[in-house]
């Protein structure tokens, strides 16, 4: 079954309180005080329904954010609101087995804002500055950080099928359909000019064969060459996504400069 691949995509933000957590959801969640009820609670809540270990490792995703938010004492809203944020970079991660560590840092960055700012219908003012900050650590210790692991596990593996066609070249087997259909269709008369011809014909396969000999060895050099081409890029093509990936790690886990007031 041919499954559709999607390139990177840089996503809009949009509020998500309630969206996937309602308020009688999360009346629930409090009540509920061991780990592997809560599991079971937030995968008919969430949807969660994968098979192993994925679904282990998303719920565990999950699970984590919520002891996060108790720890923290946020509310009914801010709880219901972070579950979707996780969720929905979690989503934007998976939708492409193709590096977006830019987009994804984007999309947080954006869904943070649309929950800090009032700006109705836009934005509300759900967590205030300490809390936003807080969170995107979190976020990126906890996801951000994983981020290439979570795509292993949930995107599938994608492979390059080459196949190469020529024009111009003769099949096999063309030249001894024609003489076998010109030979049924000879009389006796025209044997004795066919056994004058013998000698002729037989030079003319000769070098017929020899074409298609070199034909061969052509399309096997051609094969050749492009699949060693194809291998180059490749290894070109993940040594820079290393490097991409490697120098977006550094600049989110990189500390920020403190900032000194004026004497």
């Amino acid at each position: 079954m041919d499954t559709e691949i999607k390139v990177p995509r840089d996503l809009k933000a949009k509020l998500l309180l309630w969206s996937d957590i309602t308020y009688n959801d999360m009346e629930l969640i409090e009540q509920i005080q061991s780990i592997p009820d809560l599991e079971s609670a937030l995968c008919a809540m969430l949807g969660v329904d994968l098979p192993e270990p994925k679904k282990e490792v998303l719920l565990e995703l999950y699970v984590q954010t919520v002891l996060f938010c108790r720890e923290h004492n946020f509310n009914k809203e801010q709880t219901s609101a972070l579950m979707s944020i996780i969720k929905s970079i979690h989503e934007a991660n998976i939708e492409t087995p193709f590096n977006n560590l830019e987009q994804c840092l984007k999309y947080c960055n954006d869904l943070l804002l649309c929950h800090s700012v009032r700006r109705p219908p836009f934005s509300i003012n759900l967590f205030n500055l300490e809390e936003a900050t807080c969170i995107l650590n979190y976020i990126q210790d906890h996801y951000l950080r994983h981020l290439n692991l979570y795509k292993y596990i949930f995107t599938p593996q994608v492979k390059l099928d080459l196949v190469l066609t020529y024009s111009g070249v003769p099949q096999l087997g063309s030249c001894a359909t024609e003489d076998s259909s010109a030979a049924d269709g000879t009389t006796e008369d025209e044997a004795s000019t066919k056994q004058a011809d013998s000698s002729e014909t037989q030079e003319k396969s000769t070098t017929e064969e020899k074409t298609s000999d070199g034909s061969m060895d052509l399309k096997a050099l051609v094969e050749r060459e492009v699949r060693q081409q194809m291998e180059q890029v490749s290894r070109e093509l993940d040594q820079r996504i290393r490097e991409t990936g490697s120098e977006q790690k550094s600049k989110t886990i990189a500390p920020k400069p403190s900032k000194k007031g004026k004497k």
